[in-house]
């Protein structure tokens, strides 16, 4: 069960079978609820490496708050500035969810050999030195530097009284990828292995007590 902050943090690796449903309360009575599916490619040397899953909890993210309280970093997984989320990664990256209060500026330090990409969960304000305005359902790429930074707009939404983002990012693999489905290789004789292996249940089964009546 995900619940508030939780992260399902799966290596798919040599394979991994997993299901999403929402829960049956949700279904039956009605709701929102957001989340973020978020694929990270592995090395070639590292894509077959044993499977592994993590269930984290929100409490389990290391947090990280500016000296006037102003901003709080979640790092789920990766090194920010010296501080370690608890996620098991296989290449340098961070992973991180960022709250800025309103009028609150954030500078949050990035190893300079990372890309970076902030998206916006929620809220509105300004990212980079440019000053560039972004808001919910926007993306920045960030590609030069050793410092992020954002402001929050000193006026948010009702509905959302923070500027959210998802910031993120690691040293490029340069590979070349190779999607079909839900398999990322590096070639085309991989993906069909893999769809091979799929098919002769060689990546598990899902247990059919895990299969949630209302699911489609």
């Amino acid at each position: 069960m995900i619940t508030d902050g939780g992260t399902q943090y799966m290596t798919a690796g040599d394979g991994i079978l997993h299901i999403e449903t929402p829960p049956s309360a949700l279904v039956e009575s009605g709701g929102l609820f957001h989340g973020i599916q978020l694929w990270i490619n592995l090395p070639a040397a590292k894509k077959r490496i044993a499977p592994q899953y993590q269930d984290l909890q929100g409490r389990d993210a290391s947090m990280v708050t500016t000296s006037d309280g102003g901003t709080l970093v979640r790092i789920l997984a990766g090194n920010v500035d010296g501080f370690t989320g608890p996620g098991i990664s296989h290449t340098p990256l961070a992973i991180t969810h960022v709250t800025v209060a309103p009028g609150a500026r954030a500078e949050i330090p990035w190893p300079s050999e990372f890309n970076a990409l902030a998206y916006v969960l929620a809220g509105s304000g300004v990212v980079g030195a440019e000053r560039r305005p972004f808001r919910t359902g926007q993306m920045a790429v960030l590609v030069e530097g050793d410092m992020v930074t954002f402001e929050a707009d000193a006026h948010q939404d009702s509905n959302t009284p923070n500027l959210e983002v998802f910031l993120i990012g690691g040293v490029p693999l340069r590979e070349p990828v190779v999607q079909y489905g839900p398999f990322v290789m590096n070639t085309r004789a991989e993906i069909q292995e893999a769809f091979e292996d799929f098919n002769a249940g060689r990546l598990g089964v899902v247990p059919a007590n895990a299969i949630q009546p209302h699911r489609s």
